[in-house]
């Protein structure tokens, strides 16, 4: 009898502290103030790379902040008190720095705890725009559009009116500098529908037909009428044209769902894309049907109607699928007014066998003529880069074999051949080529730097990839010889990264860079790529850690899978660790990649020499706490020829870890008997695996991932294949189905309001319930308020306080916990 009422009593404990009011813990001091060290600015720079707006980052939000009330609606997330998207990183002041040298100008006349985003300079750099958040206390708030005079270094309110931010990028410079457009909230538009007015019917969907209209798993649908009038609501807006000196304002068209308008180069038109009804309760804004209209940006009258696309329900699942009909308009960006778009010729169907994948079309001004075909590609279109009127480039991609082309074309010479300029694997990062530099024209468009001797010339910026690490470059390539000169390439021991071409006409080579090193945080420079040392600090800001040590060491390892695959991690040791003090409690974090080739899954990526800056999903912290630490462990899923990545990924997955654990045992830093591994969103997909199917950890940390793949169906990551076509796949990646089989503690946390593809917490609930049913050991957090990332400053020191304890209870201690 005693014996059932002590069971009875620690029943009763275990009920009750799952429904305790729970309050927010904080972490060992160290963990909290790296947390909150001070932020570095962001920086924007003019594009004649005079001056740089250096832009003070908002710290941490609180909870409260973070849990206003937020709408939900096909995809958007929206806060009904401003009409502006719900969860911005906002800045909180400009300051204004002439290049080199100059002093740091605070700009003045903003309002206190200013909460500025979209910062957008004008095409002759004179002036900045940008969005201002007032909040307001109830329904009050909003979105401002404000500028900012240069010269000056003083702010003022342009517009009276709010911006319908619902969308982001809710305004846009006209070319003459002197012209902004503006998405606006329409005047007199009332109240807000009720969002808790009855129902007056059930919502009702339908399939049927044989039509196939299968869709991956997005969050935030719309889920009935009363969703759909306040989409309708807070997604409607008025364009306006707004007059810089004075405010003045000018309607063009019509309100409507308004997701974009471009100004043409020549500013004397206005591409509009808006999207209508009927809606969907399956996929997000982006398959709406949309209308794509030309408005004249003078008068606001309908010059063109371009075209009308009905829902896109129906497009097949890959990462080659497209949508059938006329896509991707936009305006070619080197010539006054010239539209142009892309449309599949496979039926958007990458299984379809096709010679011509996508064809390029353009329709000039004054629209009155036929749509003139530019360029036929045998692959899907990946993207367009305008230069002068014989030079553009266009980039294919084919997703099977992981192959990607980039043409020279003639804009000139329609349907001439193209020309191949590069062409390989978009896995090969050894031999990426660079990506074509582009910069601001005279009309606030971006279009190829050109230059060289004969002015047949582009620059390419790279990552450098190599055997050593990144390694940063600028290459000057004559299209002409199709010889290529190395401007520059970073060296060690520092990273330093090409931000932006500052005089490529001159004998100079003047570039604006970001360097960094293991102990010197990074800041902007500016360097004459003709001489090694000539380097001109732009930025100085402070190094976050200085309290801290200043830095934390890293080496980069490298050892081999069991299958011969090359591996890489980033090692971490405690401050002041020696060799006498022996294998550590390890904590290892990773994120799984799909490869098609080994050799290429095997190359290094990262560089050994940047600075660590600890974001609050980092597991540097725990090197504080006396672990050892293995971040960024690769982990590549590798399906070469006819196999896909996922039919082995069990067996990869568990193979990659062991291998890192191994190396560090080999090294003598790591104790094999006491690791743990975490990780976020595919991470912590990966953690369920590695815990439900390997002996090698004794706690795993999953945040915020999916862990039965049957709700995922329709394809996943990399994952193309759907569940009713390799069950056998889905069913063996799904930690949810190996429950039974977890013997080793479980943290998972979760925000309540994740807004990721396939991760709803409903993920992490159903997979808690599974393991608590079978009597495994876990923990299940939820963070009040947080979407895929967490953010709020309470969240962020809670989740460094749980994953401490958490490992601490079952990493750190030389005896299993009970």
């Amino acid at each position: 009898m005693k014996k059932l009422l002590l069971s009875t009593t620690l029943l009763l404990v275990a009920v009750a502290s799952e429904g305790q009011d729970f309050k927010y813990q904080t972490p060992p001091k160290a963990l909290q103030d790296l947390l909150l060290a001070p932020l570095t600015p962001r920086v924007s720079l003019a594009s004649d790379g005079r001056t740089m707006a250096l832009l003070q980052v908002q710290d941490y939000p609180t909870v409260a902040e973070l849990a206003q009330p937020e709408l939900r609606l096909a995809g958007l997330r929206i806060n009904p008190r401003t009409n502006g998207q719900s969860r911005v990183s906002y800045a909180v002041g400009i300051k204004l720095k002439t290049l080199p040298n100059g002093a740091e100008i605070e700009v003045k006349g903003l309002p206190a705890q200013a909460r500025i985003s979209d910062v957008n300079w004008s095409p002759d750099n004179k002036t900045i725009a940008f969005a201002l958040t007032v909040p307001g206390s109830g329904t009050d708030g909003r979105v401002e559009l404000w500028v900012a005079d240069v010269a000056g270094a003083t702010a003022r309110r342009l517009l009276a009116t709010p911006l319908n931010d619902a969308f982001g990028n809710s305004f846009d410079w006209v070319s003459d500098s002197k012209t902004i457009l503006a998405c606006t909230v329409p005047a007199g538009r009332g109240t807000a529908p009720a969002a808790d007015a009855a129902p007056t019917g059930p919502a009702v969907q339908e399939s049927g037909g044989g039509i196939k209209t299968a869709a991956r798993t997005y969050p935030d649908l719309l889920k009935n009428p009363a969703d759909e009038k306040l989409f309708d609501y807070y997604a409607t807006s008025q364009l306006v044209k707004v007059n810089v000196a004075d405010g003045n304002t000018q309607p063009l068209g019509q309100p409507g769902l308004i997701q974009t308008a471009s100004p043409s180069p020549d500013g004397k038109y206005v591409l509009l894309r808006t999207r209508h009804r009927p809606y969907s309760y399956t996929l997000p804004i982006s398959r709406f049907p949309q209308r794509i209209d030309v408005l004249d940006l003078t008068t606001g009258a309908a010059v063109k109607s371009v075209v009308d696309l009905p829902l896109a329900d129906a497009v097949p699942i890959g990462n080659d699928a497209a949508p059938t009909g006329p896509r991707n308009h936009a305006w070619r960006a080197d010539v006054p007014a010239t539209l142009y778009y892309v449309e599949a010729q496979d039926g958007g169907n990458p299984k379809t066998k096709a010679d011509i994948r996508d064809k390029l079309y353009t329709l000039e001004a004054p629209f009155t003529g036929a749509p003139q075909e530019l360029a036929a590609l045998p692959l899907r279109f990946g993207g367009l880069s305008w230069g002068t009127s014989q030079l553009a480039l266009v980039g294919g991609y084919r997703w099977a074999d992981r192959h990607e082309t980039t043409w020279q074309l003639n804009p000139s010479k329609p349907t001439a051949p193209l020309t191949v300029l590069f062409e390989g694997s978009s896995e090969d990062k050894y031999k990426d080529p660079g990506t074509p530099y582009e910069h601001r024209n005279g009309q606030g468009k971006s279009v190829l730097l050109t230059g060289g001797p004969t002015g047949q010339s582009l620059y390419l910026l790279g990552a450098g990839a190599s055997p050593e690490g990144d390694r940063p470059f600028v290459d000057e390539l004559d299209l002409s010889s199709k010889k290529t000169i190395r401007w520059w390439r970073s060296q060690a021991p520092v990273y330093e990264v090409p931000v932006a071409i500052i005089d490529a006409s001159g004998k100079n080579r003047q570039l604006l860079t970001r360097r960094e090193s293991l102990t010197q945080s990074p800041n902007y420079y500016l360097r004459d790529a003709t001489k090694k040392d000539k380097l001109t600090a732009v930025t100085k800001f402070p190094n976050p850690y200085a309290a801290f040590g200043g830095s934390f060491p890293k080496q980069v390892l490298k050892y081999k899978r069991a299958d011969g695959v090359d591996l890489t991690a980033n090692l971490y040791l405690p401050p002041n660790y020696k060799k006498s003090d022996g294998p550590l409690p390890t904590l290892m974090s990773a994120y799984p990649l799909e490869f098609k080739d080994k050799n290429t899954a095997g190359q290094v990526s990262g560089s050994p020499y940047t600075f660590t800056r600890l974001g609050g999903g980092s597991p540097v912290f725990w090197v504080t706490q006396g672990y050892a630490v293995l971040e960024n462990a690769s982990v590549p899923i590798v399906g070469e020829g006819s196999k896909d990545p996922n039919d082995t990924y069990i067996e990869q997955l568990v193979s990659s870890a062991k291998a890192a654990i191994d190396e560090g045992a080999r090294l003598g830093v790591v104790d094999a008997d006491r690791v743990g591994v975490m990780g976020h969103s595919y991470g912590a997909f990966m953690t369920a695996n590695l815990l439900s199917h390997s002996n090698l950890f004794k706690a795993g940390i999953a945040r915020s991932g999916a862990y039965n793949r049957t709700l995922t169906p329709y394809g996943f990551q990399g994952e193309e294949r759907s569940y009713w076509q390799v069950p056998e796949v889905y069913n063996a990646m799904s930690p949810f189905n190996y429950a039974d089989k977890m013997k080793t503690p479980l943290l998972l946390i979760h925000g309540e309001a994740d807004n990721n593809q396939g991760t709803f917490p409903i993920q992490s609930e159903r997979y808690f319930s599974a393991l608590k049913g079978q009597g495994a050991t876990a923990r299940y957090v939820v963070l009040p308020a947080e979407a895929h990332g967490y953010t709020a400053r309470e969240n962020l020191l809670h989740v460094l306080w749980e994953t401490n304890a958490w490992l601490d209870k079952y990493v750190k201690p030389s005896k299993p916990a009970n």
